[in-house]
């Protein structure tokens, strides 16, 4: 593991109880659900860092493409810590992964296209799966209270 991961992961364990609540609950929030899965430390300490841990508390729903610890470590070395430095660049990177309203998997049938809360958009490929630009969606349909999370296996990195 690359050092500036490992100083995240302790940051993210640092920061995971503030966004634990009661997690056990079936109405659990996103944020709530994905610190939960124990998967997301990376993505929940990016979330704090940027100040949108309240708006995916929030009533949504959102859909949210997710990224792994996995996801983030396969992004070349520095860009976590530049894009944690920059709240403005990480918000950005962050929205890109969110679009508003609950969209399940079966409803991405024939869509080709979503618009991220960011104000890009995103390509939707369901010809092999389901990919998100170049994400392959690996787990699908995550319920949440607020929407939904689509856990994917690349970080999203808008234009």
């Amino acid at each position: 593991m690359k050092k500036p991961l490992t100083i995240l992961a302790v940051i993210a364990l640092l920061i995971a109880p503030a966004f634990a609540s009661d997690h056990h609950k079936e109405s659990a929030d996103i944020v709530d659900t994905a610190v939960a899965a124990g998967s997301f430390n990376t993505l929940a300490a990016a979330l704090k860092a940027a100040g949108l841990v309240e708006t995916l508390k929030g009533e949504g729903p959102f859909t949210v493409f997710a990224p792994t610890d996995d996801a983030f470590a396969k992004l070349p070395e520095g860009t976590v810590e530049s894009l944690l430095a920059d709240k403005e660049a990480l918000t950005k990177v962050l929205t890109y992964h969110v679009v508003a309203g609950k969209v399940m998997a079966a409803d991405v049938a024939g869509l080709t296209s979503a618009p991220s809360i960011q104000g890009s958009t995103l390509r939707i490929d369901t010809s092999m799966g389901v990919k998100i630009n170049d994400a392959k969606v690996i787990k699908a349909d995550v319920q949440a209270s607020n929407g939904v999370i689509h856990v994917i296996d690349t970080v999203l990195i808008p234009n």
